[in-house]
């Protein structure tokens, strides 16, 4: 496999879309409420974030690998450390590298918004880190789902607002809570797909503490839970319910959830979840800029 191919897929870019989704949400409900747009912080806080879940990504592959988690027979896709694509270096470096790129993007935005982008860059490049790396990553215990919720909606939606308009506002919270539990929703899949692996090798994700039945209902609640709650942005008036034209695709992806055996095949419900996260997020985004 050529180098370039094996950094691509150690990106993991079929979900990449979770970290850009929030930022194009925010951004949106800060022009509903501003009717401007800053295009430097919206270009600067995207490529943060992508970056960050990329570092992120490339710190979960290589620490997976070297705490025996990741094998080659696994049923997630090939991870670029555990397969021999990359060393466990290289995959080190890459990651501290694409932290580093977040970190220059953040100067800028620290510079545009002040001591509450430094807070929220820190700590996300903290959480980034400490999801996999550290005496207690993350990732190994049942906290994955809410760590996503925070990173992934609160502060990545929160965050993007607060740069295009210097404040938050109750909205913007409300927008980032829907656009978190898709985020979330993500992770289930993962966890669920990996469960049996995972218990073997002592990850106890939520899955794992809670077993099969029940994360497939936690499953079903984060992706009816985002259409359950439009009603809460009545002030859209009829643009609010736009996100409900992806609400066929959600109910497709618990019906696969509930009725497909544990297997390869979750790696693509996996992606078509994080694609109905962005489907979700560009028809909310839609529903505040008309």
């Amino acid at each position: 496999m050529k180098t370039s191919t094996a950094w691509f897929l150690a990106c993991r870019p079929k979900t990449l879309s979770v970290s850009l989704s929030p930022v194009l949400v925010g951004t949106a409900v800060a022009w509903h409420d501003s009717g401007t747009l800053l295009w430097l912080p919206l270009l600067a806080a995207a490529l943060g974030a992508a970056f960050i879940q990329i570092g992120t990504n490339l710190f979960n592959d290589v620490g997976d690998f070297l705490r025996g988690t990741d094998t080659p027979g696994r049923l997630g896709p090939k991870r670029a450390t555990a397969e021999g694509w990359l060393t466990a270096g290289k995959v080190k470096a890459g990651a501290w590298l694409s932290f580093a790129l977040a970190f220059l993007c953040g100067i800028y935005l620290v510079w545009h918004g002040g001591w509450p982008i430094v807070a929220i860059g820190l700590a996300s490049l903290a959480a980034g880190w400490a999801y996999t790396g550290g005496p207690k990553p993350i990732a190994y215990g049942p906290l994955g789902e809410v760590f996503v919720f925070i990173f992934f909606g609160l502060v990545a939606v929160g965050g993007s607002h607060y740069l295009q308009t210097l404040n938050l506002t109750p909205m913007a919270l409300l927008a980032a809570v829907l656009v978190g539990i898709h985020a979330a929703a993500v992770i289930t899949v993962n966890n669920y797909r990996d469960l049996d692996g995972d218990a073997t090798n002592g990850k106890n994700t939520l899955a794992v503490r809670l077993g099969r039945p029940a994360t497939r209902h936690i499953y079903m609640l984060e992706i009816i839970a985002p259409y359950a709650l439009l009603p809460l942005l009545g002030s859209l008036g009829w643009l609010a319910a736009l996100p409900l034209l992806s609400l066929p695709l959600a109910l497709k992806l618990i019906r696969r959830f509930h009725h497909e055996a544990p297997g390869p095949v979750f790696n693509n419900i996996l992606a078509a979840t994080a694609g109905l996260q962005l489907t979700f997020a560009l028809l909310l985004s839609l529903a505040f800029t008309i």
